[in-house]
Parts: structure tokens; sequence; C-alpha cells
């Protein structure tokens, strides 16, 4: 399975950002939105999981959660926008993969086994941070992942 994350992008979805999904059996966003119109947008290309970020405010913002659990492929995957607040266990809860966005710095690390994935910031360049999302491939158990540039 191929799973795209995006984060980030303030309402601006980049031509690049859309291309790279296209391939995607699955999209999770991890905040910052910016609109409903991204949304609709990545849930034309495939079934979307999303969380809202700091900056999603007003009416159509609230019907997006803070927090989520997405199950996919045989693993559990979390949400939530900045890895800060985070306020589980991993892995008691039995998550494979925590998905985190804010920062706009991409980052991806193993710790006890679970899989800490921020995709970076799709949207708006920010200082000289690179314009990146990610793709995890779920195949045969394991978690492959790979950051994606969009610049």
């Amino acid at each position: 399975m191929r799973i795209g994350v995006i984060s980030d992008t303030h309402g601006l979805l980049r031509p690049q950002a859309l291309a790279a999904l296209r391939d995607c059996e699955l999209i999770l966003h991890a905040g910052d939105i910016g609109g409903p119109e991204v949304l609709e947008a990545l849930a034309a290309i495939a079934p979307l999981a999303a969380i809202r970020g700091n900056n999603d405010t007003g009416p159509w913002a609230q019907a997006v959660p803070e927090t989520r659990t997405v199950e996919a492929a045989g693993k559990r995957f979390y949400l939530l926008h900045d890895l800060k607040a985070l306020a589980l266990d991993p892995l008691a809860a039995g998550v494979d993969v925590i998905v985190s966005g804010h920062s706009h710095q991409p980052k991806c690390e193993r710790r006890d086994g679970v899989l800490y994935l921020n995709p970076g910031s799709a949207g708006p360049r920010r200082w000289r941070l690179p314009i990146t999302l990610a793709c995890l491939r779920v195949e045969d158990g394991a978690i492959e992942h790979e950051l994606v540039s969009l610049d």
C-alpha cells in the first residue's frame, strides 16, 4: 500500500504535490490545511484522513479533529499536528507510525520500533526550509518511507 503524507499546506496545494500523490491509496494530512478546498482536492485523489493544525480556524475546521488514529495495511497511524503535544504512549496504544507537522522541517526517525514522521511543509516556503511531503510504502508488514522534494 502506498500512503501519501502531507502537512502545512496553508491553503497552497502545489501541482507537484498533486503529481507526487496521484498513485497513493491513502493520503494523511497532518494539519495547517488552510481551507476546505485543499481537503476536497486531496480527497479526489484517494481516501483522505486529516487533522487540523493551529492555523486551521473558522467554521470549516471545526469538523476536522485535532488528533486521529487511522488503521491501514495492518498498521496503526496516529496523527497530530505538533509532536510536542503527544499525550499517549505509542507502544502501549499499538501505534506503528506517529505523523506530525507544525515545524515545517521534514524528519523521519524510529524510536523503540515506532516511526516518527514529519513530512515537512508542502505549502508556502518559510525561511529556507525545503518544500516536501512524504510517501510511505507498507509491504509484507514493513514500512518504508521516502521524503519527496517539491522544489
